[in-house]
């Protein structure tokens, strides 16, 4: 059984890495120090004889986006979310990109907000029946950040993901599959199965051919990515500062329909 305790777990067998997101009371939602100890392990695994990660969440969700752990109006005030996004989010999923053996994603649920984002960071996504994929951040009048103004447009073309992004609509793996967003759709009960038939199988490929494909595949696209992070983590602020980004989050925690725009 997971220790409740532990926000992060990693084991390793056989070339393969498995870091599991820990939090299922909070479906798995990224605080602080999880967001360090994924960039840790995530870094760690490019000298430590890993061969393939993988990437999944305990319980029933992969990851529920970033959480903001504000209680009160002074607390927004002050907080510097850009600054989070440089320092927390952006790094990690740089080093998932530059990390040079394969990350699968197992999405066993929800992959929304910033999860989403992390599952597009991988190099092989594999959902099950169950997972649902979305760009919510609208709805808290924010913009989409940890990469997905970056990842989604080149998956699926620019006006789905104007869409997707501006409507805030949560989508299911079958969707997802459809737009060639993720690789493919199984039932919950052939999940593991799949995932650790594919990574068995990367394990068995030889390694340097297949960190330099990933950093071929990745050589252009590095320099927009963190264009993209740097104009997101600046932007993200601007949206933080507005007043219908404190009507998001206070309609959110009253349980009620946002109305945007009234001041």
């Amino acid at each position: 059984m997971a220790d409740p305790t532990t926000k992060l777990l990693v084991s390793s067998a056989n070339g393969v890495k498995t870091i599991t997101i820990n939090r299922p009371e909070k479906k798995n939602s990224l605080d602080d120090e999880t967001v360090q100890l994924l960039a840790g392990a995530i870094k760690a695994s490019s000298s430590d004889g890993t061969r393939v990660v993988v990437l999944t969440g305990s319980g029933d969700a992969f990851c529920s986006g970033a959480e903001l752990a504000l209680s009160n109006r002074k607390q927004m005030a002050n907080f510097d979310i850009g600054k989070s996004l440089r320092e927390q989010i952006n790094p990690t999923i740089q080093a998932m990109r530059a990390l040079p053996v394969p990350i699968i994603a197992r999405v066993n649920g929800a992959a929304v907000g910033a999860g989403c984002n992390y599952a597009l960071a991988c190099d092989i996504i594999i959902a099950s029946e169950q997972a649902r994929f979305g760009q919510v951040f609208i709805k808290l009048a924010l913009m989409p950040d940890a990469g997905g103004t970056h990842f989604l447009p080149r998956l699926v073309g620019y006006h789905k993901a104007f869409e997707l992004m501006a409507t805030g609509e949560i989508i299911t793996a079958q969707q997802a599959l459809e737009l060639g967003m993720i690789n493919r759709v199984v039932p919950v009960a052939y999940l593991d199965a799949t995932v650790n038939e594919l990574a068995e199988r990367l394990t068995e490929s030889p390694a340097l051919p297949l960190a330099k494909m990933k950093a071929a595949l990745n050589l252009e696209d590095e320099p927009a990515l963190n264009a993209a992070l740097e104009f997101e983590a600046e932007n993200q602020q601007i949206c933080f500062r507005s007043p219908d980004f404190l009507e998001g989050v206070t309609a959110f925690l009253e349980k009620r329909k946002a109305v945007f725009g009234r001041s």
